[in-house]
């Protein structure tokens, strides 16, 4: 069996007015994507996902040719079982072979961002299309499940403080959930506004709903331990990025100074940005986006990573539906998975470009069990939302 085509296209789905939110990257009006089709010469065909934007909208336009024109040639004629080798060949480049014989990575210096992105992309596809010419869900050629479904959180919370009981609330009718994600940091005006909002959200729910808060990287190290301050008595779950990504030295910071577990990883690439975080102690747990991090294969070392720290590990999947499924095989298969991201915003790119239903029963996801990734892609959905490039 050998890869022979690779094609990437641009998917961006309208979301309906009702359902758009405002958050810190403004009203959200289309979910966009780049989603990946590998097809082998048997007539196997792969679905996978890359994210390059925050939130769900943004321009896919390069990432999309770095597939098509890059990447996609290169892979061409390679056995789609060689996931890890193509992973690694990707990211070391024109170093490849040397870096496989010394047994070390000698990476191109565009090795994060769009390259990762990329890779993550391709690496999905290929467990999809491993998954698929074996018969088997991706969990079990990764060494099995460690249970027939995981609890699940829905994440989401925009709403004002004389509201957001009330979403949060019809979150829980909706799925059974007994675990809640709201956002803070920069959608409101300061850290007490935002501080507001956590009180009047564990005020409705009481105190047997699980409640974490998402910052999405806003706050500055001193705004974040001001906040933490504020909410003390609120008993979150976690705090999910409270400041930038790029200053790991400053979620340490964050985390030795408060109570409150700290979740950080969506913007990470990479086990060795996993690795940095867990030397300097700079996180309770791990998020990984398997459509950014580098794909299945990479998510499942980042997992392995939390597991010898002591860590645990909770995708970032805020995405597609190639993404999202794929999440599900990690947290099927990782030792140190506990919940699973369920997005209760408008999320087109998970519903409306699979036929099987995408849902949660009394607050737990199931895991698939069909070959491969475990659902069927609407190519026709896909092509009606294709942008042109």
């Amino acid at each position: 069996m050998k890869i022979k085509s690779v094609h990437a296209r641009w998917i961006q789905i309208p979301i309906e007015q009702a359902r758009q939110h405002t958050s810190d990257f403004g009203t959200l009006r289309t979910f966009d994507a780049a989603i990946l089709r590998i097809e082998t010469d048997d007539g196997v065909v792969g679905w996978g996902e890359g994210k390059n934007a925050a939130g769900s909208a943004g321009n896919y336009a390069t990432l999309v040719r770095l597939l098509n024109e890059d990447f996609g040639p290169r892979i061409i004629g390679r056995d789609p079982a060689d996931i890890s080798f193509i992973w690694e060949d990707l990211y070391n480049g024109v170093r490849s072979q040397r870096a496989a014989m010394s047994g070390h990575a000698m990476p191109e210096m565009a090795r994060r961002g769009l390259t990762v992105a990329a890779i993550s992309a391709i690496d999905i596809a290929l467990w999809d299309i491993l998954g698929k010419s074996d018969g088997k869900p991706v969990w079990k050629l990764l060494g099995g499940r460690k249970a027939d479904r995981m609890q699940a959180y829905a994440s989401g919370g925009w709403a004002s403080a004389d509201k957001i009981g009330e979403q949060l609330q019809s979150y829980i009718d909706q799925g059974g959930f007994s675990a809640v994600k709201m956002r803070v940091g920069a959608m409101d005006s300061s850290p007490h506004v935002s501080a507001l909002r956590v009180k009047a959200a564990r005020k409705a729910l009481g105190p047997e709903i699980e409640l974490a808060v998402d910052a999405h990287g806003t706050y500055t190290v001193a705004s974040a331990r001001r906040f933490a301050h504020l909410v003390a008595d609120c008993d979150l779950a976690w705090f999910e990025e409270p400041i930038i990504a790029d200053d790991k030295a400053g979620i340490a910071e964050v985390r030795a100074s408060i109570s409150v577990p700290i979740a950080t990883g969506e913007s990470e690439a990479t086990r060795f940005a996993f690795r940095d975080l867990a030397v300097r102690r700079a996180a309770d747990i791990f998020q990984p986006d398997p459509a950014f991090c580098g794909g299945i294969t990479e998510a499942m070392r980042i997992g392995t990573l939390a597991s010898a720290f002591n860590l645990r590990l909770a995708p970032h999947l805020w995405a597609g539906a190639p993404c999202f499924f794929a999440g599900l095989h990690v947290c099927a298969a990782s030792p140190a998975s506990f919940i699973v991201e369920f997005s209760l915003g408008a999320n087109p790119m998970i519903h409306d470009i699979v036929e099987e239903t995408v849902e949660a029963r009394d607050g737990m996801i199931e895991f698939p069990d069909k070959p491969g990734l475990g659902f069927t892609m609407s190519e026709a959905i896909l092509e009606k939302y294709a942008i042109p490039i």
